[in-house]
């Protein structure tokens, strides 16, 4: 397991016990594995996600995340049958933040991707999944929790592009979508343009 951090500083100690959030209710899931030697965490990803799709509030992403998804529950959970994915954090509506994922190790969100010049975004990303569905909006409670967390990230990995899934896999996903706003969480973190999408 590599440390993408420089060294621990009094304040990430604070915030994480290794690479956990002190602030997130933790659920380990099965799906991750090591990120490559000398991996950069400098990117995180923003995904929407809801099971099924368009309800919330429910245990099936949880259970989705940690193999436990009654496939036969609804016919939808048919089209993703034994699909073994995982995030590093999920956000639910009411701002909740549940971490499934250490986030020294790489989870299993991006898929077949490229940005900032770079394949696999799984090696040097974290992945945030927003209870949602892609082109819908979001909650306020939602922003809050993501903009906290990403300046918590900031304090342990060198944090320089946020991103959504749509902008490492363009044309294959089109989340978190239109409803997302890019502006605000630009403007709550008070992060340079640059490392945002365009």
């Amino acid at each position: 397991m590599t440390n993408p951090a420089a060294s621990p500083s009094p304040r990430a100690d604070a915030l994480w016990d290794q690479g956990w959030y002190r602030f997130a209710r933790r659920v380990d899931s099965p799906n991750f594995g090591p990120r490559p030697a000398g991996a950069l965490v400098d990117l995180v990803v923003i995904h929407s996600i809801s099971l099924p799709p368009g309800q919330f509030g429910g245990p099936q992403v949880q259970a989705l995340f940690t193999n436990t998804l009654d496939w036969d529950a609804h016919p939808y959970f048919q089209q993703i049958r034994g699909l073994r994915v995982s995030a590093h954090f999920f956000i639910r509506r009411g701002g909740e933040l549940v971490q499934f994922v250490n986030c020294d190790e790489r989870a299993w969100h991006a898929g077949v991707s490229r940005y900032r010049g770079r394949e696999q975004c799984n090696d040097d990303s974290i992945g945030v999944e927003l209870e949602g569905l892609e082109g819908l909006g979001f909650e306020s409670a939602q922003y809050e929790t993501l903009a906290s967390l990403c300046a918590a990230l900031a304090v342990r990995y060198p944090v320089a592009h946020v991103a959504g899934h749509e902008h490492i896999a363009p044309g294959r996903k089109q989340d978190p979508g239109a409803g997302f706003d890019w502006a605000g969480l630009q403007h709550s973190l008070s992060w340079p343009a640059q490392y945002f999408p365009d």
